[in-house]
């Protein structure tokens, strides 16, 4: 008999370790199907909510937020690709040349959940932005990544051209925020385990069993 797992994942559509963090978390519940299923649910959080609508050249933009050389951010972006290749994701690092706000993505995720497609959304959107390097920010992006994910095109653009889900995103992003998110990925099982970073799979898939074990266990009298 399998035991359900609530799993949020906290993270950004901009984030690479989000994008590899998903993979792997992915892989682990592979291996441990027969023992656990997820209710996976994805979480707001934007690295960069003032981000302007034309993006920010990605050098710059962590030179200034990090502090990072040229060199170290060569370094990063190969061990990126690499941890990416790992866990079965690609990345164009040397093409990704801006940072976008990643607002209308997540409000798109929200209502994508309703949909019973978000995690296909969150799927075609980072492989979007890391893999085929289009802006996340772009409506135009948004609505072919929209219908990559199988869901309707008209409907996006409504919400779109609308303030649809703002709130939401907004309530749920600060909502994180003062549980102590404030790096991603941050996976949260059952709302009260916390594994942070872009883990191998491996620290997943015993993170998983032991929280599923825990879960079996009768409470103490």
């Amino acid at each position: 008999m399998t035991k359900q797992l609530r799993i949020d994942f906290v993270s950004d559509i901009s984030c690479p370790w989000c994008a590899i963090g998903l993979n792997s978390l992915e892989l682990a519940l592979a291996r441990v199907k027969s023992e656990v299923s997820a209710d996976l649910h994805f979480q707001p959080f934007e690295l960069n909510p003032n981000m302007g609508p034309e993006g920010q050249d990605i050098g710059e933009h962590i030179t200034e937020k990090y502090g990072a050389t040229a060199e170290q951010q060569a370094h990063s972006r190969e061990m990126i690709r690499e941890r990416g290749l790992d866990v079965g994701f690609t990345f164009d690092m040397e093409r990704r040349g801006r940072i976008y706000n990643t607002f209308d993505a997540h409000r798109l995720l929200s209502w994508a959940e309703e949909q019973g497609r978000q995690r296909e959304l969150k799927v075609a959107l980072f492989e979007a932005y890391f893999t085929h390097c289009e802006d996340p920010s772009n409506h135009d992006v948004l609505l072919h990544t929209v219908e990559r994910a199988g869901l309707d095109r008209e409907t996006a653009a409504g919400i779109l051209a609308s303030d649809a889900y703002a709130d939401e995103v907004r309530e749920r992003e600060q909502f994180f925020q003062r549980a102590g998110i404030h790096s991603v990925p941050a996976v949260i099982i059952n709302q009260r385990h916390l594994i942070s970073g872009g883990q191998p799979p491996e620290v997943f898939e015993q993170a998983l069993r032991d929280i599923a074990a825990q879960a079996e266990q009768p409470a103490q009298q």
